[in-house]
């Protein structure tokens, strides 16, 4: 008690000590000062209010007990995430055996990545281009060659990448380097590979630590490497060049580190 002018031993009485009705309502006095205490704070309406104020606080702590804990931001949530899949990384260099790097899994500066893909676009569109007025020239060249409409058949694309097995073998020795990496091969761009994430029915909340081109068995796809919750631990899940809404065309989905 920090009021000992008003405390036990002291005058006892209004205006009463917070400290020790607070004591009085907690139990910790002996049984004769609160008996002699009670019957003076039951008659005055001042302490009864204090009293009924402990009693609101005491209540309002209990429930907190029971309280859902409310979610934590997503600002913070992802650089949680982003934090944490670099330790985990790290350790997963750490632990794994060494492997040389393909010279294809070096981290590379994003704009200039955006560059190279571009001029490839571009100069594959050029070819496209080329090709199609070739068929048209020959077409009117033929005599009695029909003009047919319709889709024409699309080429698969050329694998890149490093070289997995059909069932991901390998593919753990990528880890390292490709965490932070947001490279989408032939899928082009992100909408695209969403579109694969969702058709697999995986969870959209949890977003790639790292996003490649690999060569799967001589199929051309894309691994992403998703965060399991476990230090050291990720699920490697590659999709085909041809996976789109309905059709998560998954090349293989493993869970690599440490159990």
């Amino acid at each position: 008690m920090t009021d000992e002018s008003r405390g036990i031993g002291g005058t006892v009485g209004p205006p009463w000590s917070v400290d020790v009705l607070a004591d009085l309502h907690a139990g910790v006095l002996d049984e004769a000062q609160a008996a002699e205490l009670w019957p003076l704070v039951d008659a005055d309406p001042e302490a009864r209010a204090i009293l009924e104020a402990l009693d609101a606080t005491q209540a309002d702590l209990a429930a907190l007990a029971d309280a859902p804990a409310p979610p934590m931001p997503a600002e913070f949530a992802a650089r949680l995430d982003a934090a944490l899949a670099a330790e985990a990384a790290a350790h997963f260099r750490e632990t794994s055996p060494a492997a040389p790097a393909p010279r294809d899994a070096q981290v590379v500066d994003l704009a200039a990545a955006r560059r190279r893909r571009n001029k490839r676009l571009g100069w594959a569109a050029g070819v496209l281009t080329a090709a199609a007025a070739a068929v048209v020239a020959v077409t009117v060249a033929l005599p009695g060659t029909s003009q047919q409409t319709g889709t024409p058949n699309v080429a698969a694309p050329a694998p890149s990448g490093p070289s997995v097995g059909s069932d991901g073998a390998g593919a753990q020795a990528l880890v390292g380097k490709a965490i932070g990496v947001r490279d989408f091969g032939p899928l082009q761009n992100e909408d695209k590979l969403d579109a694969c994430i969702a058709a697999a029915g995986l969870d959209p909340k949890v977003r790639p630590e790292g996003i490649r081109p690999v060569n799967v068995g001589g199929k051309a796809g894309v691994m992403i490497i998703l965060t399991t919750g476990k230090l050291a631990q990720f699920r490697l899940v590659a999709f085909g060049a041809d996976c789109g809404p309905g059709d998560p065309a998954v090349l293989f989905d493993k869970v690599v580190g440490e159990k």
